[in-house]
């Protein structure tokens, strides 16, 4: 199994997406897909993107139905971003480790402790939590987000760890930071970022803020250990951009494995390389072609959250689209 493919062979997938074709024009669908999908969902989708990319898409769209091919805070935030429309997940197994890392309840907690506190979520948590937060963010905008809270406020920063203390040593920002992790990326260690720049030392090497290795790779940088000439901590819209402008023929990524399929489609004349093969989400590859069509044909899965909760939970989310 591969990046690209969750079926044998093509014909298989395209007899798939051909049912999917006609369910979607029947249905007045579109069909958003994360960037962490395998290929075929990629190739088949109306729009490829980050979690922002996608809520931001789901909101300019006039579609009545939304078929969000990612994880259930994804659904979560399209459905909070338009009320009006139906909002499908194709399986609802598709959760995240890393939003399930914390509770509203866990986060009122941490709140009393540090009155006054801004809080920071980003966009993988739970409608509730960020209904308690003061503004969301995503990799991608996370510094521009910790730059625009006032010096003399505490920051509370949830729930991912490597990107809290990444955000603290580039912003020097003083933070208090939630001990939660994806279980994607903090399985990328600092040993995979070393054995690859031994074997491909003229490749660019592209990690995720995310990752487990963040921390000991900007050490390694600033002690020369590693060329910052060819290392980029990006978010994977970063990642993207990056490889399409760069002279550079070979790139090591360091995130999930599916993005490397929208690499590749986008720049079929540069190698694209896994950290490591390994590196790939349970929760996203819940979701297949086969679920996308029941998907459509029966209306499952309807994600919805209450208004009152979304009123609340829209205001933080507004303000990391602002940035």
């Amino acid at each position: 199994m591969t990046a690209g493919l969750y079926h044998d062979t093509p014909a298989a997938a395209r007899v798939l997406a051909e049912e999917i074709d006609q369910l979607r024009a029947e249905r007045g669908a579109v069909i958003l897909a994360h960037n962490y999908q395998y290929g075929e969902i990629q190739d088949m989708a109306d729009y490829v993107g980050d979690s922002l990319g996608m809520a931001q898409f789901a909101a300019r769209s006039t579609a009545p139905i939304l078929v969000v091919c990612g994880v259930h805070f994804m659904a979560e935030t399209s459905a909070i971003l338009s009320p009006e429309k139906t909002v499908l997940i194709p399986d609802m197994e598709a959760g995240c480790s890393l939003a399930d890392s914390i509770t509203a309840d866990q986060l009122r907690a941490w709140k009393a402790e540090h009155p006054g506190a801004v809080v920071v979520s980003y966009v993988n948590t739970t409608a509730e939590v960020k209904a308690e937060s003061d503004y969301c963010c995503t990799s991608g905008n996370a510094e521009r987000v910790i730059r625009a809270i006032p010096e003399d406020k505490e920051i509370l920063f949830l729930p991912d760890m490597f990107l809290g203390s990444y955000l603290r040593q580039v912003t020097g920002r003083k933070m208090e930071i939630w001990a939660g992790e994806c279980h994607v990326h903090a399985a990328i260690k600092p040993a995979m970022v070393e054995r690859q720049r031994a074997a491909l030392p003229g490749a660019e090497l592209l990690i995720h803020p995310e990752c487990g290795c963040v921390s000991s790779t900007m050490h390694y940088l600033a002690s020369g250990s590693i060329s910052a000439e060819g290392t980029h901590i990006l978010s994977t819209e970063g990642m993207i951009r990056h490889a399409a402008q760069s002279s550079a023929d070979q790139f090591v990524i360091a995130t999930e494995i599916g993005v490397l399929h929208r690499m590749r489609k986008a720049n079929p004349e540069k190698e694209f390389l896994p950290i490591d093969e390994s590196i790939s989400c349970r929760y996203m590859k819940v979701i297949t072609l086969e679920r996308v069509r029941d998907c459509l044909r029966n209306l499952t899965y309807p994600v919805r959250v209450d208004p009152a909760l979304a009123a609340r939970a829209r205001t933080a989310i507004e303000r990391m689209i602002a940035l």
